[in-house]
């Protein structure tokens, strides 16, 4: 009777836990992982005979999910029973669907149990797949048992087995493969997007924002499993493997100099130092990480406490009505909620790809796209206030252009009533020189009358000619409103016909002028001019008759001024420094500050010639 009742149990026990699964043709797709049977080899020694020998200690199982969380301590042993229902051979595809997994042996009977290793530490030179796939043969009616080793001694144990028709599975996985494209193409375009910008800015929250955005690549890259399957060969995946902590830590700490940037955390003192503080601690924890293996659990917590802090802070910015707080405020709540999913996966706690697929992929292209908007608007916003500083800094330049006119106007108005009160005083002075010269000149015309002497009387005759001509450039100047120049026909002519009329005779005075003369060098000029035509009125010509040419002309800066007469010549008996050639001299080297010239032969030529404006 006892052993009745063992055989019993034990053939109860075979149809509880040794119920293989059926399948045909017509099997798309199963969840292989719930109607398997599971055992945690803690001593890792086992081989797949000694696991065959205990068939009675694997515990059947009904998770679609086994999460461990970090276990690098023990094995799990899968075993899964197939029962092909069809009268043909059916091939298909065991997925292991977390490629994160380090270690993946898969034992399959027709091959006496041949190893077949796969995962981030194998060398799988012909991967064409996400995750790690078996492929399977099942002979008409035959039942196969298969067993499956997986273990992670670096990431978090996840076991999720599924059961794939081919054409099922490979139309999945282009379809998986081309959203994983779409997501890294959306994300790179938003990096670059925002390093064009940083570059026209030179705003530094830009550049964090771009080491964020190729921190979330690389970190997901591994995350999915596409950097083993495209970028990196096993070893430098494993280098990567080693480097978990740097991986999950940059995006983080870049987020964290972006916030500070962004929301200018130095108008919130004691935040701004916590966050400080963590900005330091994050690269010390990576350091230690990198150093120990013994606390690899923990190696996500400093990240995730400064994923919440920051998202206090900008509640807190929020709250002090910190209007870019307001743009990040959103994205902050989608990159904390799609953290902490991708933390609760990775550790095994929660899976929400079972749920809601892609949704990581999603919330972080939401999340960049958000933060771009704000980054966005920071421009906007700096445009408007660069506007409005534009709008007020035209205003006040009218302001003060009005200002400022009102002013010029009044102090030319000022100036102008100076320079008219100067010019009716240099009028009123020019008009009082000349009266006093006539009344010189009467009293020498008087004293003339008196004087019998003819030697005498041509002395005093000369001297009135100079006075005279000094006194009609003041008439000249108390006449015109323009005083900075002398019409020098004009003055040429009356100086001419008071020496003419100061002797009895019939010489001709030809003038061609073609230039007027500066003020002040006009009163040398009519002085040299007086002499010389007295000269030649007095001794070149004894019969009376005869021709005095005056010419007057401006060569560039360079004004000539040639006198010359018909007469008998010079005579060389006359003195050098007599008084009349002395005074012509001088005027026209040391007044004038010209050169002189003069000839005898056929008359007297005398060419005088000076620059213009030279005298001050």
């Amino acid at each position: 009777m006892f052993h009745l009742k063992i055989i019993l149990f034990l053939l109860i026990s075979s149809l509880v836990y040794a119920k293989p699964i059926s399948i045909n043709n017509d099997t798309h797709f199963i969840d292989l992982l719930s109607s398997s049977e599971i055992y945690i080899d803690k001593t890792r020694k086992l081989t797949v005979k000694e696991i065959e020998t205990k068939k009675n200690e694997f515990k059947k199982n009904n998770k679609k999910l086994l999460a461990f969380g970090y276990s690098p301590n023990f094995d799990v042993w899968i075993k899964c029973s197939l029962y092909n229902s069809s009268n043909r051979t059916i091939r298909k595809i065991i997925e292991y669907d977390n490629a994160l997994t380090t270690h993946i042996v898969f034992f399959d009977p027709h091959n006496n149990y041949l190893e077949q290793r796969k995962g981030l530490s194998y060398d799988v030179s012909n991967k064409k797949t996400v995750n790690p796939i078996f492929n399977i043969e099942i002979n008409p009616k035959e039942t196969v048992t298969y067993y499956i080793k997986a273990s992670s001694h670096i990431t978090t144990l996840i076991v999720k087995l599924k059961l794939w028709d081919n054409n099922a599975f490979f139309t999945k996985e282009i379809k998986h493969q081309i959203v994983l494209a779409i997501f890294f193409g959306a994300m790179f375009i938003l990096a670059i997007y925002n390093l064009f910008i940083y570059f026209f800015t030179k705003d530094i929250s830009y550049l964090y924002y771009v080491f964020y955005i190729f921190g979330i690549i690389i970190h997901h890259l591994v995350y999915v499993g596409f950097a083993s399957l495209y970028l990196l060969d096993t070893k430098n995946m494993n280098l990567a493997i080693e480097l978990a902590s740097v991986i999950v830590a940059l995006p983080v700490l870049a987020l964290g100099f972006f916030t500070k940037s962004f929301l200018k955390t130095k108008q919130y003192p004691k935040n701004n130092i916590v966050l400080n503080s963590f900005l330091i601690l994050i690269p010390v924890s990576i350091v230690f990480f990198l150093l120990t293996d013994k606390y690899d659990n923990y190696r996500n917590t400093i990240t995730l406490l400064l994923l919440f802090y920051l998202m206090a802070l900008t509640l807190y910015a929020t709250l002090k009505k910190n209007k870019q707080a307001y743009f990040i405020l959103f994205g902050w709540s989608i990159f904390l909620t799609s953290g902490m999913l991708m933390y609760l996966s990775s550790a095994g706690i929660f899976n929400i790809h079972q749920y809601i697929p892609y949704l990581i992929e999603t919330s972080f292209t939401l999340e960049a796209l958000v933060f771009s908007i704000a980054l966005a608007n920071k421009i906007n916003n700096l445009q408007k206030e660069k506007d409005e500083a534009n709008e007020k800094l035209l205003i006040q330049q009218k302001n003060e252009t009005h200002r400022l006119s009102k002013k010029v106007e009044e102090k030319t108005k000022n100036l102008r009533k100076a320079l008219d009160e100067k010019n009716l005083l240099l009028k009123e002075l020019n008009h009082r020189v000349k009266n006093n010269m006539q009344t010189i000149v009467s009293l020498i015309r008087l004293q003339n009358d008196e004087i019998s002497d003819k030697k005498l009387q041509d002395v005093l005759i000369t001297i009135q000619n100079r006075i005279n001509a000094m006194s009609h450039l003041h008439e000249l100047l108390y006449s015109q409103d323009d005083i900075s120049h002398i019409n020098a026909y004009e003055y040429f002519e009356i100086l001419i016909d008071d020496v003419k009329s100061s002797y009895e005779n019939n010489i001709k005075l030809h003038l061609n002028i073609q230039s007027n003369l500066e003020m002040e060098q006009a009163i040398y000029c009519g002085l040299i001019l007086n002499e010389l035509i007295t000269n030649s009125f007095k001794y070149a010509f004894p019969n009376k008759k005869g021709n005095i040419f005056i010419n007057l002309s401006k060569e560039k800066n360079t004004f000539l001024l040639n006198v010359q007469d018909d007469g008998i010549g010079y005579d060389k008996t006359i003195k050098k420094d007599s008084l009349g050639l002395l005074l012509v001299n001088t005027l026209a080297t040391e007044q004038l500050e010209g050169d002189i010239k003069i000839e005898s032969s056929n008359g007297v030529n005398t060419l005088i010639s000076w620059r213009k404006n030279e005298k001050k």
